[in-house]
């Protein structure tokens, strides 16, 4: 059932993505205001119960309505709801457009529009950026894209599914992901800036809960490209970015198709004040830079080809999974 449910979310995805401002994610993020507001008093214990209603309670609801579904309705009807789910926290849509229009941009010798672009997309000043330097951000960002609305989605759905507990484990990703932006001071004078207590309570679990994820994404970005620098990136590269998870993916990347990743990190726009967004991504922080060779514009469609790949391999091993489940 996973594999079908996944396969239907990802094409339907492909043809209709869902729009940017839609109410579910705008639910979501009231959801998370309100939370904040009422349950954050500042002492650590308060932090967690935050967290945990922000977070687990949606992913429970879901949870609830496919066990509902599965029992009075049949597997067929459930079969739909995680699709649905699935359709709100899986896909390439949600990022891929910034990514294709910076493309084609530096493809065009346009970078001036290609460096409006990412300004645009992150949030962020970019000045004079060097061309190099824009395809390594946007690679940068759009592995991490990737692994955030794609890969880290499909492992947690994958296990959870695989408990009985259906869509639950993709709510539980996207959520936890989604808070440990939301509840950061950015600046913005919309949101309520969360209390210190919060704010390292949701850091830790988003680690805790992308730790896995973020190591089976790299793992499988070595089987598809070049595996032993790949492998080697991870292990000696990876602590040079200052997020420990973060650092894994994009030191695999780095050798999974030999590119120079890392460096200094783009500032945001001064005297911007972003809205939290679902669909965000994080900032990459400054770190110290890979080996590889310098990155050009030919590395983008390389990193698609990786990523692509990735989905099969992914794809494939959840047809596997169900057709012993199924023989068995």
């Amino acid at each position: 059932m996973s594999f079908f449910a996944i396969l239907f979310a990802l094409l339907i995805e492909q043809a209709r993505p869902l729009a940017r401002t839609n109410p579910i994610h705008a639910g979501l993020r009231a959801w998370s205001l309100s939370v904040s507001r009422n349950f954050d008093a500042g002492r650590a214990h308060h932090g967690w119960v935050a967290w945990g209603l922000a977070v687990l309670v949606p992913a429970l609801f879901v949870f609830s309505v496919h066990a509902a579904l599965s029992w009075v309705v049949g597997w067929p009807v459930a079969v739909l709801w995680n699709v649905a789910v699935l359709y709100i926290t899986l896909g390439f849509r949600q990022f891929s457009h910034h990514f294709t229009g910076i493309r084609d941009a530096l493809e065009e010798g346009d970078e001036e529009r290609a460096r409006e672009r990412l300004a645009d997309w992150q949030q962020v000043d970019v000045g004079d950026l060097p061309r190099s330097e824009v395809v390594r951000h946007v690679i940068e960002y759009s592995v991490l894209a990737a692994h955030r609305h794609v890969f880290g989605v499909l492992a947690w759905y994958s296990v959870l599914a695989a408990l009985g507990l259906g869509p639950m484990g993709a709510v539980l990703y996207r959520m936890a992901e989604f808070v440990s932006r939301y509840w950061v001071d950015r600046g913005s004078e919309v949101v309520q800036r969360a209390s210190p207590s919060l704010q390292a309570a949701t850091a830790r679990a988003w680690t805790l809960i992308d730790w896995v994820p973020a190591r089976l994404t790299a793992l499988v970005f070595a089987v598809v490209g070049s595996f032993e620098e790949a492998i080697e990136g991870w292990r000696f590269h990876a602590q040079r970015f200052p997020n420990d998870n973060d650092g894994v993916i994009l030191a695999a990347t780095a050798g999974a198709i030999n590119i120079r990743l890392g460096g200094e990190a783009l500032k945001a726009r001064p005297n911007h004040q972003p809205t939290p967004d679902f669909e965000a991504d994080a900032s990459i922080g400054e770190s110290d830079s890979t080996p590889g060779r310098e990155p050009e514009v030919g590395h983008l469609r390389s990193v698609v080809g990786l990523v692509w790949r990735s989905v099969v391999v992914w794809m494939l091993l959840l047809a596997l999974l169900t057709l012993a489940r199924l023989l068995g």
